[in-house]
């Protein structure tokens, strides 16, 4: 071929326009560089053949084997005709079946004997395990011996699939590929990895990592193109955030320093407790960056109930004594309200700037959110206007135009992953010089996830537990394979009311719609979804449970459809202990807090995700009190949505918990929507087995950032990071 396409070149030229389109619509693989980054998933070796035995059922498959036998059968009283051939690999058996026209080819090609790969989807005829009608292509038969053994040994690429394309036919196009790039030799490629940095750790250059991962003669070959594809991935991503974060240091902004005998101290001098050494550690980071002439974007990290909150109000109240004003984003109205409500119980006079009767140093702490009446609205967009508030506490409506501050000093984000980058953004554009960032997140994150996603942030993490926390007891409740435990846990629950104290009851839907989106249910894989119910619903177990096991109680109902108001009373009404049980969807997930409920009982807890769990788990044991969380399910013992649960209840760590959960899910979902920009960058890199490389990786491309911040010097890397971050990738970067 004289001419190579270009990277970017759509790929109906190289593969054709029907193939191309099912790469789009099934794979998300629109151009040549997408097909030549998509990476086996493994290698088959045909001397040690694919476990038939494993196949799960309903999944598309690609298997390697040997056909046992085949024969013709009639059906249909005679009228119709089908081919049933049996592959056998040692471990198991399958069926593979074709139908009238379509056994002519199989029936000549499928002896006894002949091996082949045959992919399809698994399903099951009279109890036996089959695939119709599958897709195959047969291995060429042994030629001499030394070819033979070259051949048994050779990897197989078996590659991401669908059902419309499979595993071999996608190997067929980037064979085509790879014989162009070759005859050209691989003009169009550019390496991003600076030559010292190559020849420095023993990676492969980049045409022959591809060539190699591609088409392995051994598995040592794909080893070592895997070692390279994955310091490519690694390296290009923490250069574009050491590049973000050298961009953000050099940004001018005011020093925000507490002033001695002001606000700050006047709050620390009324606390009714004592601070714990890691909030005082992770207070005195976050001092050190406020009082700093760059923005400080630090990202705290830390357990549920290890006392986020108190570090954030005395960063606000820090700010506040420094001449400027603070703002807290909360994804929730509940949770906004939940904060400003703490925000001013905590500081008692102090929040009461302004009023008859306040205190010296006092400030005003209002609340912004969408729903307040015109009246509160003006009252509390004058107050920002003016700076005779110096902390807000609001949802996205801090975020709307007509928001003006007098002087934006630092700008607290809860729960992170709730908010994109432009939501970040829009809120620190409102300072006159950019505002320092504090994100926090209770949802814990190992270490090279934060690497990875939250780069640019500089990491403080709480991971110790304020004096007066207990501990919680987790059991996981198997409703279906022992119903008495369900009425035990029913009376755990009326005892706890007895002696005082309240509990939380969790579904995963709200059960006035016929399927409500966005409730934050985990998704179930195959195996666990057999003829499964609908989820639970609040209001449906509220009416069970009030009239039946947990009769005579106070029961109320909190979900996110309800009136701001209505909810704003039920938790005012909770709080206050005028409540025994809430029935609630998972807007009591983050920040709700209500030391005297001890107890919460999660419904069809298989339906959420681990991460989920911890956090609702948080909800109890805040107070004096031990805490019992019991996770209700009719998962089988057998099923992996148990072992999940088992997994919770096992371990109060959200740090192993948060492992567990990525192991599970993979780093897909971990850096949210940006799957768009996650495409050419994470194919390979595993951020919970990669640990070593991500970090190897940071360290050399911060380097290169500090002596060469534009990137002059190494053209190759500029270009690839442009290639990647083009406007709509570069959020990804910023979601977690």
């Amino acid at each position: 071929m004289e001419d190579v396409p270009a990277l970017d070149e759509s790929l109906k030229k190289t593969v054709g326009g029907p193939t191309a389109k099912v790469m789009a619509e099934h794979l998300g693989l629109e151009t040549v560089g997408d097909l030549l980054h998509h990476y086996p998933r493994r290698y088959a070796e045909r001397g040690e053949l694919t476990r038939l035995a494993d196949l799960p059922l309903d999944e598309h498959v690609t298997v390697l084997a040997e056909v046992a036998d085949a024969r013709m059968k009639s059906y249909n009283a005679g009228r119709g005709q089908r081919l049933e051939v049996t592959l056998t690999d040692g471990s198991g058996r399958i069926q593979l079946v074709f139908f009238g026209r379509g056994a002519h080819k199989p029936r000549k090609e499928l002896v006894p004997g002949r091996r082949g790969m045959f992919a399809g989807k698994v399903g099951v005829f009279n109890r036996v395990r089959q695939l119709s009608h599958p897709a195959y292509e047969l291995l060429a038969e042994d030629g001499d011996a030394a070819a033979a053994a070259e051949w048994a040994n050779k990897p197989i690429p078996v590659y991401p699939a669908c059902a419309q394309l499979a595993s071999w036919r996608i190997a067929q196009c980037v064979d085509m590929l790879l014989d162009s790039m070759e005859a050209v030799g691989w003009r169009q490629l550019t390496d991003p990895l600076p030559e010292s940095l190559r020849e420095g750790r023993g990676l492969l250059p980049l045409p022959d990592a591809l060539r190699l991962v591609h088409r392995p003669a051994t598995k040592a070959d794909w080893l070592r193109a895997r070692d390279r594809l994955k310091w490519d991935e690694a390296f290009v991503l923490q250069t574009a955030l050491a590049r973000r974060r050298h961009a953000e240091s050099q940004l001018p902004a005011v020093p925000r320093r507490p002033r001695p005998g002001g606000l700050l101290d006047a709050f620390d001098a009324k606390l009714p407790f004592t601070l714990t050494e890691g909030q005082r550690k992770v207070s005195a980071e976050i001092f050190d960056g406020i009082g700093a002439e760059h923005p400080m974007h630090r990202l705290l990290q830390g357990e549920v109930g290890s006392g986020k909150t108190m570090v954030a109000l005395r960063a606000m109240l820090a700010v506040v004594d420094a001449g400027g004003q603070a703002a807290m984003l909360a994804p929730t109205e509940v949770l906004a309200q939940q904060h400003h409500r703490s925000v001013t119980e905590m500081m008692g006079e102090l929040a009461r700037g302004g009023m008859l009767g306040s205190a010296e140093h006092a400030t005003k702490v209002v609340l912004l959110t969408g729903s307040m009446g015109a009246a509160a609205r003006r009252s509390a967009l004058l107050d920002l206007a003016t700076g005779e508030a110096g902390i807000v506490i609001g949802t996205h409506a801090l975020i709307e135009d007509k928001v003006q501050f007098h002087d934006l000093g630092l700008v607290v984000v809860d729960e992170q992953h709730r908010f994109g980058v432009e939501q970040r953004d829009a809120l620190r554009s409102k300072g006159k010089q950019p505002p320092h960032l504090l994100v926090m997140t209770a949802t814990p994150i190992p270490r090279t996830v934060a690497m990875t996603v939250f780069g640019d942030l500089e990491t403080s993490v709480l991971d110790q537990l304020p004096a007066g926390r207990s501990p919680i007891a987790s059991h996981v409740v198997p409703a279906a394979d022992k119903p008495h435990f369900l009425a035990r846990a029913w009376e755990r629950i009326r005892e706890e009311a007895e002696n005082g104290h309240q509990a939380y009851v969790v579904c995963p839907r709200i059960g006035d719609e016929e399927d409500e989106a966005g409730s934050g249910r985990q998704k179930p894989s195959a195996e666990d979804e057999a003829e499964r119910r609908p989820p639970l619903a609040v209001l449906d177990v509220a009416e069970e449970i009030a009239g039946g096991p947990l009769s005579g109680l106070r029961v109320e109902v909190l979900h996110g459809r309800m009136q701001p108001d209505a909810k704003d009373d039920v938790m005012r009404r909770f709080a206050a202990g005028e409540v025994d049980v809430l029935v609630a969807t998972t807007v009591i997930e983050v920040g709700v807090n209500v030391p005297n409920a001890t107890a919460v009982v999660i419904m069809d807890a298989d339906r959420f995700g681990v991460s989920q769990l911890h956090q609702l788990r948080g909800r109890v044991g805040r107070g004096s009190a031990p805490g019992l969380c019991l996770l209700v399910t009719e998962m089988s013992a057998a099923s992996p949505a148990r072992a999940r649960l088992d997994a919770v209840a096992a371990t109060l760590d959200g740090f192993e918990l948060s492992r567990i959960d990525l192991e599970q899910r993979r780093e897909g979902d971990v850096l949210g929507q940006a799957q768009s920009g996650v495409r050419s960058s994470l194919r390979m890199l595993a951020v919970i087995e990669d640990e070593d490389v991500i970090a190897a990786a940071r360290d050399e491309a911060s380097a290169i950032v500090a002596e060469d911040p534009e990137l002059e010097g190494y053209p190759e890397l500029r270009s690839t990071l442009a290639a990647l971050l083009d406007a709509e990738r570069e959020r990804y970067l910023d979601k977690g």
